[in-house]
């Protein structure tokens, strides 16, 4: 039997954190042969994923250049899979989500009339500056995708609307795969900075914030009111994983530092990052992925953004968008340290974007496209 071979191509810590499930899927099922690329645009917050799910890649593009623009990644991305494709000829090439490496290596692939399939596809906010690039970068994946894996069935009507309508499956999101592996009972931290919280009684604070359209003013803001928390609720313990964007180390390090309560510390492993998810009491972020990834482990969300790609959580009322004005970020927070009513409220279990089963969903797809196999039945949300 001639096995499908399959090219994963991902490139920064959200993207390797969702498709390493995917990509171990894969790898225990005889039907397929894999690839996994590597573009490298995080280098540092890549491997630590890739060293915990013991993922080796075939090849690594190793793009990444201090204070690199978006022309310098989709370039870099476009040269390097040129050489591979076209000595590899996958039968099919997996994106996921909306990084610029993703729309690069769908359009790489394009370029070389691979079929492209795309992992969590069909998110949209319809603002084309926010998120920044990723609002862009995933519609024009979606356009030029063969296949598509919509998390959720919201997600796959923004793909019908767009006339989007072969070779859609409703699967769930891969990251609650991944939350799977990775959430432990009795975890210990690995990283030094988190070892005070082991036996931590306060109530945690969990804070992150990078986001390109966040930097400036914005982020500013984000740290004023962390700031004015951590004054105002001294027995609470505020955690933030600071990116590695010298942009945002700068402004954080200069706003948060020496503040007894606030911790300061480097980006996390997947492991750190998902368990301290689940020992914290409520999450601040303006990133999309923590917004799925807080709700499945019953954390409320406070988004630090004007909109969301992910409106389920909303729905379900386990995230509230906060917007950038430092006032309604505190209040908001404020409102879940303070008043038990509304923190139960927010507090409940869902998992409005998967089962832990997105991943082998994915797979039955590929099959069933490939003509080996039945249709596998769509995930579906039970509120």
């Amino acid at each position: 039997m001639k096995k499908i071979k399959v090219m994963l191509v991902f490139g920064t810590r959200p993207e390797a954190i969702k498709m390493a499930p995917l990509a171990l899927e894969l790898n225990n099922d005889g039907h397929f042969d894999v690839k996994i690329c590597v573009t490298a645009q995080h280098r540092q917050m890549l491997d630590q994923v890739l060293s915990i799910f013991n993922i080796k890649p075939d090849f690594d593009l190793d793009i990444m250049k201090p204070s690199q623009s978006l022309s310098h990644i989709t370039s870099s991305v476009l040269h390097g899979l040129d050489k591979i494709l076209s000595e590899e000829r996958p039968d099919l090439v997996l994106v996921h989500g909306d990084t610029t490496t993703t729309f690069a290596a769908a359009l790489s692939a394009f370029y070389a009339k691979i079929p492209v399939g795309h992992v969590e596809a069909g998110l949209r906010t319809y603002n084309i500056y926010s998120p920044f690039p990723e609002e862009v970068n995933r519609r024009l994946t979606s356009h030029i995708s063969t296949l598509h894996f919509a998390p959720t069935q919201r997600n796959k009507e923004n793909l019908l609307r767009e006339n989007i309508t072969d070779n859609v499956f409703v699967c769930g999101n891969t990251v609650i795969d991944a939350i799977k592996l990775t959430v432990k009972k009795d975890y210990k931290f690995k990283s030094s900075s988190l070892q005070s919280l082991h036996d931590c009684k306060n109530r945690i604070v969990l804070v992150t914030a990078h986001r390109r359209e966040n930097l400036g003013l914005p982020l500013e803001n984000i740290c004023a009111a962390v700031k004015r928390l951590a004054e105002d609720f001294p027995d609470v313990k505020i955690v933030y994983p600071v990116h590695l964007n010298p942009s945002v180390q700068k402004t954080v390090y200069s706003m948060l530092s020496n503040i007894q309560n606030v911790i300061l510390c480097e980006p996390l492993c997947v492991e750190d990052m998902h368990n301290l998810i689940a020992h914290s009491y409520i999450v601040l972020t303006d990133s999309g992925g923590l917004q799925e990834e807080a709700p499945a482990l019953g954390k409320p969300v406070i988004v630090m953004r004007n909109e969301t790609e992910r409106p389920e959580a909303i729905d379900a009322d386990t995230v509230r968008i906060a917007g950038i004005e430092k006032d309604n970020i505190y209040s908001l927070s404020a409102e879940l340290l303070t008043s038990t009513s509304a923190y139960k409220k927010m507090s409940h279990a869902v998992n409005p974007y998967g089962d832990g089963r997105a991943s082998k969903r994915i797979a039955e797809a590929i099959l069933y496209y490939f003509g080996m196999g039945e249709k596998p039945e769509e995930f579906v949300y039970n509120s």
